[in-house]
């Protein structure tokens, strides 16, 4: 354990009438990734933005290195050693990698000028220690967004950087990126920086974090040595109830008539799959990236032509050619990508609620608006969507709460079938908490569910039974006891085809 470099105590700040922080501490060391845990909500953001300057405290005191400092603006923080890496990444395209490492704060020439071979020369330094795979004068729009990354890492050190604050930084990543950020950042801990490492990712927490700091409304509820970490213990910590109760499903679940079979559907990478879901079942579609889920669903829904096989909807032959054949059928599909795919985020909950739902609520070519708001408040309600209410623009919300407003949208048509392709991605545990809920209260209502999860603690606790994918074939089937991930490992892994 490393030198203590950071001290936040009694850290409050309102916004108007909401309280965001009361009274937060943090402590933050040398030689140390501390990860930073809570529900979205919580104040892990508003926090980190007291700390990089975005936002003035209304009380507490910052130390670094014992000493108290005041931070004003980001400029402040930067002089002290700390850099914030938001989500949302910050390189400017149209220039090289050098230009976006020193963007203003450029050496300059005698004349004046920016000193371009110093910005080289220095930059090329710093992505050596980063080992990247590209260089100072690469232009950044050639960059994946990984690469993009490393940049954002390479101003922080190029600036001194002690504090290294990482928001989300693997929420776009593929497996590969995220197993190589990870040696990045154990190596910049290895050298001193004190890392705050902010993730929903509970495998990400246990894999990278040596003490883990959980906010829960706006207040500090505790700190935990890399010994004490726990799955159970840093979720009861973040919502106030144990892990026992996090996925509900109990089991005994009875399922009734057959309502979707999926016969010899393939297409693309997908070689001819088949499975069956009866009414009030929840099946996951389990498979390691790339083994084909995603498209297996996206053929069964029409969002992508079938090469061979027929779906059949209670026992009778259907003809879906495009997604709305499907939904007609009252068969939804919520899709991985939930903002390029699913949401309109520029429009409001009851535009994204309702859309597949006018023509009934349409009368000669007029929609009936008042039916519509009732629809989009029930759903709101029913949902604990948390937004102000029918008007209000999604683009704005949660991830959870925006994967919400997409759930409702899918209820809307009453569904007979649903297939959710990682309905959990990207939210925090609380809001999947509810979504596990939701599950389990449609399941209970009759309808059949195909869950599409990466999360094999996701799988295991809310699935009656596990179809494996792996390469675009079905390679098994787990039922009752055979339902572990040491089973579901060994279907999607191994070269091994069983009829499912």
């Amino acid at each position: 354990m490393g030198q203590v470099v950071l001290e936040m105590e009694g850290i409050s700040k309102r916004f108007g009438a909401t309280r965001a922080l009361n009274g937060v501490k943090l402590t933050v060391r040398s030689h140390e990734i501390q990860a930073l845990m809570g529900e979205n909500g919580a104040g892990k953001s508003t926090l980190m933005k007291v700390l990089s300057g975005v936002y003035q405290p209304d009380t507490g005191i910052i130390k670094v290195d014992g000493k108290q400092i005041i931070i004003n603006k980001p400029a402040d923080a930067r002089a002290a050693g700390i850099n914030l890496i938001y989500q949302e990444l910050s390189v400017a395209t149209n220039l090289t990698v050098a230009e976006n490492v020193f963007l203003g704060s450029e050496p300059r020439t005698r004349w004046g000028t920016a000193d371009i071979g110093e910005m080289n020369r220095r930059t090329e330094e710093v992505l050596h220690t980063l080992d990247a795979a590209f260089s100072a004068t690469t232009p950044a729009r050639k960059l994946s967004i990984a690469q993009q990354q490393q940049v954002e890492i390479a101003r922080a050190l190029i600036h001194k950087g002690r504090i290294l604050i990482m928001d989300e930084p693997t929420a776009a990543l593929s497996d590969r990126e995220t197993d190589a950020l990870f040696i990045i950042v154990r190596k910049l801990r290895d050298e001193g920086i004190a890392v705050i490492y902010i993730s929903h990712r509970m495998a990400e927490v246990n894999a990278l974090a040596d003490c883990v700091t959980v906010l829960r409304d706006g207040a500090y509820v505790g700190e935990l040595t890399r010994e004490e970490l726990n799955p159970s213990r840093i979720v009861q910590m973040m919502v106030g109830r144990p892990l026992g109760d996090f996925y509900q499903h109990k089991g005994g679940r009875t399922p009734g008539k057959l309502t979707l079979e999926v016969d010899n559907v393939g297409g693309g990478k997908v070689k001819p799959a088949s499975f069956k879901v009866h009414a009030g079942e929840v099946l996951g579609l389990a498979g390691l990236v790339g083994a084909g889920r995603t498209e297996l669903a996206r053929l069964i829904f029409g969002a992508d032509p079938k090469a061979s096989g027929r779906v059949l909807l209670d026992g009778k032959e259907v003809d879906i050619k495009e997604p709305l054949d499907a939904i007609k059928l009252r068969i939804g599909y919520l899709p991985e990508d939930r903002k390029g795919q699913g949401l309109f985020l520029q429009l409001s909950a009851l535009a994204n609620t309702a859309m597949n739902t006018l023509q009934p609520n349409s009368r000669l070519g007029v929609i009936n608006h008042p039916a519509l708001r009732k629809l989009t408040a029930e759903a709101i309600s029913r949902l604990s969507i948390k937004v102000s209410g029918p008007d209000g623009i999604v683009g704005g919300l949660s991830g959870g709460n925006q994967q919400k407003v997409l759930l409702a949208r899918w209820l809307a048509i009453n569904p007979k079938v649903l297939l959710l392709d990682e309905p959990t991605r990207g939210v925090d545990v609380g809001a999947k908490s509810e979504i596990y809920r939701i599950i389990n209260e449609l399941a209970a209502q009759g309808v059949a569910i195909v869950v599409i999860s990466s999360e094999l603690p996701e799988v295991i606790g809310i699935c009656d039974r596990v179809v494996v994918m792996r390469e675009g074939v079905i390679t098994g089937e787990c039922t009752g006891e055979d339902i572990n991930q040491e089973r579901i490992m060994t279907l999607a892994t191994h070269d091994v085809r069983v009829a499912a």
